[in-house]
């Protein structure tokens, strides 16, 4: 019963935006705020490293509405950081293709599934930009027709392991594409007795995958997120390390820290 009260309230604040985004992002009353999150993140660290813009990327839009909030929190945290978000959603448009094998869970996911209405989508959106087309093409060009601002946080929901993995792999572009530290967020690491997502299918294997094949970028769990564990978006939250990036080591804490 308090649980639900609770939601309840934290609807009513971000319905009515009620109070500052910063408020309603620390109350958790945001309606995505894994996406807040891991932007408002990127943004502050982006600040400290002295950049003025960056780049998110959302991996599986479908029909649109995690770009529409990325829009409005972008908008926000603008605001309050004087920081630039650029935003590039991926997504083959047609919805889930065919899985290819166990690795992208047959079943539990099908076909077809989550298909885009790319002229209403476009027609709704205000500066996000559509990649359209398969991951293992548009992968390969990005960079080179884009020119992105640094990537400072991703959206991971591509559903399969196979799209996951091809998307994973744009890690390995020139470093100057990225912020030397990246906020992820994966979907579909957690699930119900249906999914039993697990470390060897899925984006769970994409993870271990990566982190087993590249010595010089890692992912690794959000453990001060864990450490608190309150909401189960903290179970999800990812951070790329490119520890070769030219500003990896740079000082970003409290000047002073002498007790």
């Amino acid at each position: 019963m308090l649980n639900r009260l609770k939601k309840k309230i934290k609807r009513l604040i971000d319905k009515k935006k009620i109070g500052s985004f910063k408020f309603r992002m620390r109350t958790n009353a945001l309606e995505r705020m894994h996406y807040a999150y891991v932007c408002y993140n990127a943004a502050q660290l982006a600040k400290k490293l002295n950049y003025n813009r960056i780049s998110v990327i959302e991996y599986g839009v479908a029909g649109g509405r995690g770009l529409l909030i990325l829009e409005e929190y972008a908008e926000e945290i603008k605001k309050i950081l004087d920081i630039q978000i650029d935003i590039f959603g991926f997504d083959l448009g047609s919805g889930l293709p065919k899985p290819k094998d166990y690795r992208d869970l047959p079943y539990h996911w099908k076909e077809g599934f989550f298909t885009m209405d790319e002229e209403k989508l476009k027609s709704k959106l205000k500066f996000s930009k559509l990649i359209v087309g398969d991951i293992k093409s548009t992968s390969k060009d990005f960079f080179l027709k884009t020119n992105p601002a640094p990537i400072g946080a991703i959206v991971y929901d591509f559903d399969f392991y196979s799209s996951t993995k091809i998307a994973m792999s744009m890690l390995k572009a020139d470093s100057k594409f990225f912020l030397p530290r990246i906020y992820c967020y994966f979907d579909d690491v957690i699930g119900s007795e249906t999914e039993l997502y697990n470390d060897f299918t899925g984006e769970r294997l994409a993870i271990n995958e990566f982190n087993a094949e590249n010595n010089d970028i890692k992912l690794s769990p959000a453990y001060h997120l864990l450490a608190q564990a309150t909401e189960v978006w903290h179970h999800q939250i990812w951070i790329y390390h490119l520890f070769k990036h030219e500003h990896y080591n740079s000082f970003i804490s409290e000047p002073n820290q002498q007790l």
